[in-house]
């Protein structure tokens, strides 16, 4: 995965996504390798709920982040957003990840950062996503 960072610098990672738990909770296995915040690793399992007919993601980080998203499909693109929250300030505060463009190889995520409520969405961090072919052990 592959991103442009601030002056234009390339930032690049990798991500290990893969089924655990007798193939129904996708488990992922996030780590920066270059650019600003090299270092930075997270984890996420993805479990589809066939009740109600979503996901549900929890995200963990060692920064000490924690998300909690519900995702849902519109259109070609897949989203997984936080619930709203009220800010301080009064604005609504909502997050989520965008994922579309998306192909056997290949697919684009967006996370994308909103204070109104969900009207409006500003885009925070696009990342390039690419296959790496799995060496056969």
């Amino acid at each position: 995965m592959s991103w442009t960072e601030g002056e234009g610098k390339a930032g690049a990672g990798i991500n290990v996504i893969e089924k655990i738990l007798d193939g129904k909770v996708l488990q992922e296995n996030f780590q920066i390798q270059e650019g600003q915040n090299t270092g930075f690793k997270g984890k996420s399992m993805s479990v589809f709920n066939p009740n109600t007919k979503t996901w549900k993601q929890a995200w963990v980080d060692n920064q000490g982040g924690y998300f909690d998203f519900t995702g849902k499909i519109e259109g070609n693109k897949k989203m997984f957003q936080t619930a709203p929250r009220t800010l301080p300030d009064g604005s609504i505060r909502i997050q989520r990840m965008v994922f579309y463009d998306i192909l056997s190889d290949k697919f684009t995520w967006d996370w994308e950062l909103s204070n109104d409520g969900g009207d409006t969405w500003n885009l925070q961090w696009r990342i390039n996503y690419t296959r790496i072919a799995q060496s056969s052990k």
